[in-house]
């Protein structure tokens, strides 16, 4: 009678393992979903990565190329939140892209105040609304 008890007991202890790692699985599984980003966010991302390459680029007198056209996608690329989409956002962002502009266009003496002036409207505009990436955009200043 006691084998019994005990091979049940084993029996149900080994049927709720199961049922746990099962849950336990499903519930891993739905936390390794990747992270989707916005449009927004990931032409972000790449515009910091330019950028970065830009600044390294001026601190070390190299050609730093031509403007960016994907850098205009800032307009329409879709945002995480769409109410994101103001008149300040759109201001900034039109800001941002005539700096870039200015900048790509201008000689090597105004170089890296105009490449900071528009880093500058990127941080602006983050003060209005998602500003978590401030610290890592002033890192794109030239001191």
């Amino acid at each position: 009678m006691k084998f019994i008890i005990r091979f049940f007991l084993v029996g149900l202890f080994l049927f709720i393992s199961c049922q746990n790692k099962k849950e336990n699985t499903e519930a891993e599984a739905t936390e390794l979903v990747m992270y989707q980003p916005s449009e927004m966010a990931a032409l972000m991302n790449t515009m910091y990565y330019m950028n970065l390459d830009t600044k390294k680029k001026i601190l070390n007198n190299e050609n730093i190329g031509s403007f960016p056209e994907r850098f205009l996608t800032i307009h329409t690329a879709t945002l995480t939140d769409t109410k994101d989409r103001t008149d300040d956002f759109v201001r900034f962002s039109n800001e941002y892209i005539n700096n870039m502009k200015s900048f790509y266009r201008s000689d090597l003496v105004d170089r890296k105040n105009n490449f900071n002036k528009a880093i500058q409207s990127c941080i602006a505009c983050h003060q209005t609304s998602c500003r978590g990436p401030i610290p890592r955009i002033k890192k794109l200043l030239i001191q």
